[in-house]
């Protein structure tokens, strides 16, 4: 195919907060992919297993490993699906139209593929970075809450608005960018053929934004999507009841939210099926998506109804499910299973290891329960702004963290 047909895809924002800390578990899953598998981009390589964020390219698919590896597949005409050595050290990755980036653990970005447009030189210093976003032909980065741009920049979307400071998330779009602000209000530049950068009023309360083909979402603190821009597919019809949603991705011609109680709702263009969410048991903890596919992380491998004696290991106690917003700016939730009475904690520390804030639950019956953290400490003093562990703590001895990132 050609060129310009490989550049349609669009990226989800990624957004991850790196920085030294206690060694706690995290949560893994599994990646399952869905739609246009032309280029082979939803058929997963094995094993299956240890994913804990995932993202999409045009025609390809990403995946960070617990381990820190990165795993790609699906079209791979400009090498985007080779990733670089050292393969280890990533937390974030994220899929643009021809290449794609990754976020290490020290803070530096890793960009591979077509670099036709200069998309892969990273700006000097390469350093401090902790959220990356890759466009059609651009890329971009945030550190110390300013965006940092580069590549393809014929439409303006390089060029970040005044003031270039206090940004707390980013998105790229195929030749647009946009920034959400520590206010709640999203910033969008660049091509604006279709109003994708006219952000609607009110623009404010926004806590996670998200950039497609040639539309944009924007996800509001009351759980509910605010979408613009081309929809000719229906990209920007949020299917009713447009409340409870906590995560968001922005494809080519479909767009993808994510609800508190696990279940993914996809609308706009089904033309390859990618509207079209296969039956699995577990609980979706993450969305993405590309020009005709969709790629969602799972906490389970079990998908349909399983064979009669079929074995399948004991679960833990309990388990984290999701944690939103992250980054925050008043409070955060946790979403987490239980699997048996009785009683659970939520411990809070900072980078040193040191405890913030206890709060105890008292007993707990076996199924889905939630958590918020409202940034204060044991005082009742508001925290200072930095990155956090969350450890959610069972009477049986299980446990298991999550990192999240306060801002003021």
């Amino acid at each position: 195919m050609s060129l310009q047909r490989r550049v349609t895809g669009s990226v989800i924002v990624m957004i991850l907060l790196v920085c030294a800390g206690p060694s706690f578990a995290q949560s893994t899953g599994i990646a399952v992919a869905w739609g246009d598998s032309s280029e082979g981009q939803c058929d997963v390589p094995s094993p299956n297993t240890g994913f804990t964020k995932v993202a999409s390219g045009d025609m390809h698919s990403l995946g960070a490993k617990s381990d820190g590896t990165v795993v790609a597949w699906g079209w791979n005409g400009h090498g985007q699906c080779d990733v670089p050595a050292p393969n280890s050290d990533f937390v974030a990755v994220s899929g643009g139209g021809i290449n794609s980036m990754g976020l290490k653990s020290d803070g530096t970005v890793v960009v591979w593929g077509s670099n036709n447009e200069g998309q892969c030189d990273v700006p000097w210093p390469n350093s401090n970075f902790v959220a990356v976003a890759s466009g059609g032909l651009h890329s971009l980065g945030l550190k110390n809450t300013c965006v940092v741009a580069w590549g393809y920049n014929y439409q303006g979307q390089c060029d970040v608005p005044f003031p270039n400071i206090g940004f707390e998330a980013i998105a790229s779009g195929r030749y647009h960018s946009l920034g959400l602000r520590s206010d709640g209000s999203i910033e969008a530049w660049g091509h604006n053929s279709h109003g994708q950068c006219d952000v609607p009023s009110p623009n404010e309360d926004f806590i996670a934004v998200a950039g497609g083909g040639s539309h944009s979402l924007g996800l509001k603190s009351d759980g509910s999507i605010v979408a613009w821009g081309a929809n000719t597919w229906g990209a920007c019809e949020v299917p009713e009841p447009n409340s409870d949603f906590e995560a968001i991705a922005a494809c080519n011609e479909h767009s993808i939210g994510l609800k508190t109680n696990g279940d993914v709702v996809v609308w706009g263009s089904n033309v390859y099926g990618q509207c079209d969410v296969p039956p699995v048991s577990g609980v979706c903890l993450a969305v993405s998506g590309g020009a005709g596919h969709t790629v969602c992380l799972y906490d389970s491998l079990e998908t349909g109804a399983p064979e009669v004696g079929e074995d399948f290991p004991e679960p833990a106690g309990l388990r984290i499910l999701s944690l939103a917003p992250n980054p925050f700016r008043f409070d955060t939730s946790v979403r987490f299973e239980t699997k048996r009475p009785g009683s659970a904690s939520l411990e809070v520390y900072d980078v040193m290891g040191r405890r913030v804030r206890t709060v105890a639950f008292g007993l707990l019956e076996p199924g889905l329960h939630g958590a918020t953290w409202d940034g204060l400490d044991a005082t009742g003093r508001r925290a200072a702004t930095g990155v956090y562990f969350l450890r959610l703590c069972g009477s049986g001895g299980d446990s298991q963290t999550v990192k999240c990132v306060l801002i003021h």
